[in-house]
């Protein structure tokens, strides 16, 4: 199975404070949440200057739009571990590219998790990310229906929620809350 080598939380940063934290950590992998065009050059430098991965939000992202043209560039340009997004059209120019294409998908009632059972075949992602991350019984019923690695994030906020993910069959939790970067 893929992974990010058996690193079981993958820390997710939106401000320089948490960025800098991260190149300090044992963390080999990373998620910019949040960024602006102007910066990611930089952010990369400093990420690879440090031997780090990072795995890049490409719907948020100032500055750019987040389409299949705007991942051909960051790929080229910036050689990113991964990207995630919402939009299908962006991960399927993410798996082109080679990058870890990560499907990030919000389970807000049955309906969305009726689109992404429709979704996942179509595209292929490396990972599914699940928002809200703290809802065992799916983790593990979409990991099993889709086959696909699946990633827990948002609302984890405690050890507990980590360990309910992991074992409900999560391959990593994505989480900007520092304790928990500590603990893993």
């Amino acid at each position: 199975m893929m992974g990010f080598q058996n690193q079981q939380v993958l820390p997710a940063f939106r401000e320089m404070k948490q960025l800098e934290r991260f190149l300090k950590s044992d963390y080999e992998y990373g998620l910019l949440l949040e960024s602006h065009l102007g910066q990611l050059r930089g952010i990369m430098n400093a990420v690879n200057k440090a031997e780090k991965k990072l795995i890049l939000h490409v719907d948020l992202i100032n500055g750019l739009k987040a389409d299949e043209y705007a991942v051909e560039y960051i790929c080229q340009e910036l050689k990113p571990a991964g990207i995630i997004s919402t939009k299908s059209n962006v991960i399927l120019k993410a798996k082109q590219k080679g990058v870890y294409a990560i499907q990030r998908v919000f389970l807000l009632d049955s309906t969305s998790l009726e689109k992404t059972y429709r979704l996942v075949p179509k595209i292929n992602p490396d990972f599914i990310e699940i928002l809200p991350g703290i809802i065992p019984s799916l983790i593990k019923e979409i990991h099993e229906k889709t086959g696909t690695p699946i990633l827990a994030g948002g609302f984890i906020k405690s050890e507990q929620d980590v360990i309910q993910a992991l074992e409900a069959g999560a391959t990593a939790v994505t989480t900007s809350r520092h304790n928990l970067w500590k603990t893993y």
